[in-house]
């Protein structure tokens, strides 16, 4: 996860995610570096839109609960595609940090 922090801290200072930035960040925290994590996760995020991103996961966790009334059933199979998504997304992730 310090890996993420890092990549989110560079993000919200405005500096590049780059391989070496993110060692500084890790590395500054007293932590060791894992090269191949770094990598990854510099790999896994050229060409995200942070920001974006950042703005559908707060909206994802501010919708309503799929069992709030007034949803009809085309609206719940909508959003169980999305979080469907959403979780091989976030497997994906996982996958990459153990």
């Amino acid at each position: 996860m310090e890996y993420i922090y890092g990549a989110l801290l560079l993000h919200k200072l405005h500096q590049e995610v780059n391989e070496a930035n993110l060692k500084k960040v890790v590395s500054a925290t007293g932590a060791s570096v894992d090269d191949g994590k770094v990598k990854v996760l510099v790999a896994s995020l050229n060409g995200v839109d942070i920001d974006k991103e950042l703005e559908s996961a707060t909206l994802m966790a501010a919708a309503p609960s799929p069992g709030v009334s007034g949803q009809t059933g085309e609206h719940k199979k909508e959003e169980k595609k999305e979080e469907e998504k959403m979780s091989a997304a976030a497997e994906g992730l996982s996958s990459l940090f153990g």
